[in-house]
């Protein structure tokens, strides 16, 4: 059996699996990087002896404890002596092991022997967090070292902002994914007393603020997963000049390329903005700069396009399954030499890959004229801009004043250029004298929910072919809900509604039944399926979902009342402290009850709902509830009498969905 040693000893056969035990500790020292060593098995702490240690098993340990180095040879008695039963001796470490139980083999030892003992570099200056049971270091179950000892964490008390500054203290990139309900397994370490409150930009745990944790009913059941995204590095190779060639990045120390399935024209952008290149003119394919070798990064960069780096995008995982190196991604930016005038290109519409085109020329922003376009440069656009192919390409519908008074007409492409600057030379002329032109292209598929109002609930609906396309409830269960949750980064699902169409029929095509999620996968396109359009259903039986991070404001009469939110799968109150007029208009303007309002000094009508919400106070530049700064979800000393009650200064324009009529399933 691989990673097993079988041993004679004392007339018996003992097996010792170094997987079995789950992970290491330094006791006796002055920090988590220094003291006796002891892994963890069946529930107890267990002790290695010292027998042919050396400094490559060190390193394995301060490695593994993002520690840094070995930096000396320890006496037996530093430390003191511990009581805990010997688990190991003999360990066999090469010195490039990630973690002590890559190494082997490995003998389990007698009582009777010296202890192994490490102090690491980092001992002075060691990290207050580690990650534990993932796939990788940059994975894990959530451990924060306090007042001597490693906790678990309660996925109620731990956010982005927290998530943010434990990757960047391990040096694993940015947060990924937050999973809650111990998705790492359940931690056998105290449950922390401690909260902490980071801003999202400190470099170290140490940093942030810290309370006393109110969550007193969690348990190991809450404790708090997260994965990095473990990019520290990012380059443009093979191309004429460090502003072009094909993407690679580093991911735990190794460089890979990037799966053009999982890039677009935003992510090209801050790639070109954080190498100081530009900014971006063309997504293009391997046929550029050659296929790359070694490992395909296939997570998608989420990137509004405003970011200074990569690492400031929201990174999620999509299928493996689809890449290969000739899929190989490259960018080319402004400041590169292959970028000519005139290339740059984008589209005004309302989502990424459709909209009016407008090119970049003399400094201005100029939309393109109906007018001799054709399928070749329609498609030029479609690629530069990373959108895959072209859909339709058609008159515009509008125009806007607020551009140039001057257009542009008589781009002449093959169809095979990576951007439109590599196409004959346009013309300048009124806008008038010609309709303008809108294209739409086809994207790379996506999924949605809509119908709620929300990002975070609604009806399920998936991108293929061109075209949005609804998925029938046929097999349907709460393991594929908590897949369409993970991949919206909407937590998990609440529950699985059981009523067709709880969210209304959709229409066009229903691309997918019978669909069969594991319950762990990262995208719904690793499920299976029957395939793309086949099925037996009608839309009154298309599916939807209810995430728990779906979030609703109401009134509980109409434009006055109570407030109250909708969170985690249920209703509950917001308090009225530091609550001020720019926050209660705000409240009233989402509503569509009016541009203002008052908190009413009329008692207010309380019953069991939990106190979600304290101290929300929002700022001029906040256009939802959502932005405004509050207390944390639930962590507040709020008495009845302290339930914000208010009212609207006008009535209400209802909205075609209210979440006050969901009945939320067990």
């Amino acid at each position: 059996m691989e990673g097993c040693l079988t041993l004679v000893l004392l007339s018996s056969i003992i097996t010792l699996t170094t997987s079995d035990f789950e992970t290491v500790r330094l006791v006796g020292g002055n920090s988590p990087c220094s003291g006796r060593v002891e892994v963890h098995l069946n529930g107890q702490w267990r002790r290695v002896c010292g027998t042919d240690w050396d400094v490559n098993d060190a390193s394995a340990v301060c490695r593994e404890l993002g520690c840094g180095k070995p930096l000396e040879d320890l006496g037996h008695a530093l430390f003191g002596q511990g009581s805990e039963p010997v688990l190991m001796d003999n360990v066999d470490c090469q010195g490039s092991e990630s973690t002590l139980e890559n190494c082997g083999p490995i003998g389990r030892g007698g009582n009777n022997c010296e202890e192994a003992r490490v102090r690491c570099s980092e001992s002075t200056n060691y990290r207050r967090s580690r990650l534990v049971a993932g796939s990788h270091l940059c994975s894990g179950r959530v451990e924060m070292y306090f007042e001597g000892q490693w906790t678990s964490v309660c996925d109620a008390a731990f956010d982005l902002q927290d998530a943010a500054v434990v990757c960047r203290e391990l040096d694993c990139g940015a947060p990924a994914q937050v999973l809650g309900a111990a998705a790492f397994g359940k931690g056998y370490a105290q449950i922390g007393s401690k909260e902490i409150q980071c801003r999202g930009n400190e470099s170290h745990i140490q940093f942030c603020p810290s309370s006393n944790s109110h969550k007193t009913n969690c348990t190991h059941e809450n404790d708090v997963g997260l994965i990095c995204s473990a990019y520290t590095d990012l380059r443009l190779v093979d191309g004429p000049d460090m502003c072009s060639g094909r993407v690679e990045h580093q991911f735990l120390s190794k460089w890979g390329t990037v799966c053009n399935a999982c890039w677009d024209m935003r992510a090209a952008s801050v790639l070109c903005r954080q190498l100081n290149c530009g900014i971006a003119v063309s997504v293009v394919g391997s046929d550029w700069f050659g296929e790359g070798q070694g490992e395909i990064w296939a997570d998608v960069f989420d990137c509004e396009g405003s970011e200074s780096k990569l690492s400031e995008c929201s990174v999620s995982s999509w299928s493996r399954a689809e890449c290969s190196h000739r899929r190989d991604v490259g960018v080319i930016c402004s400041n590169s030499s292959l970028a000519l005038p005139g290339g740059l290109v984008r589209l005004s519409g309302k989502r990424q890959c459709e909209g009016e085109v407008e090119v970049f020329i003399h400094q201005v922003w100029r939309r393109v004229l109906l007018d001799s376009w054709s399928l070749a440069e329609s498609s030029v656009v479609c690629r530069q801009l990373g959108c895959g192919s072209v859909l339709s390409f058609n008159r515009s519908s509008s125009s806007s004043p607020e551009h140039s008074h001057e257009c542009m007409r008589g781009f002449q492409c093959s169809g095979s250029e990576a951007h439109l600057g590599n196409c004959s030379s346009p013309q300048t002329v009124s806008c008038s004298s010609f309709p303008q032109l809108s294209i739409t292209c086809l994207g790379r598929e996506s999924i949605r929910l809509v119908g709620s109002g929300g990002d975070c609930a609604g009806r399920l609906e998936v991108f293929h072919n061109g075209s949005w396309g609804t998925v029938c409830d046929k097999s349907w269960d709460i393991k594929d809900a908590h897949v369409v949750c993970r991949q919206l980064q909407c937590g998990v699902a609440l529950s699985n509604q059981q009523v067709p169409a709880w969210f209304g029929p959709g229409s066009g095509p229903i691309w997918l039944d019978e669909v069969a999620c594991e319950g762990n996968e990262t995208s719904l396109w690793s499920c299976s399926s029957p395939g793309w359009g086949k099925h037996d259903c009608q839309h009154e039986n298309d599916v939807g979902v209810v995430c728990s991070e779906f979030k609703e404001i109401r009134l509980t009469e109409g434009c006055e009342g109570n407030v109250e939110v909708f969170y985690n799968g249920s209703w509950g109150n917001v308090c009225w402290n530091q609550m001020d007029g720019d926050t209660v208009s705000l409240i009233c303007q989402e509503l569509n009850c009016g541009r203002s309002g008052i908190v009413s000094d009329s008692t207010p009508r309380v019953n069991s709902a939990p106190n979600w919400l304290d101290k929300v106070k929002c700022r001029p530049h906040d256009s939802t509830i959502w932005q405004c700064p509050s207390s944390p979800w639930g962590q507040n000393d709020c008495s009845e009498d302290e339930v914000a009650k208010i009212t609207c200064s006008s009535e209400m324009i209802f909205k075609s969905f209210n979440m006050a009529s969901v009945v939320v399933f067990p």
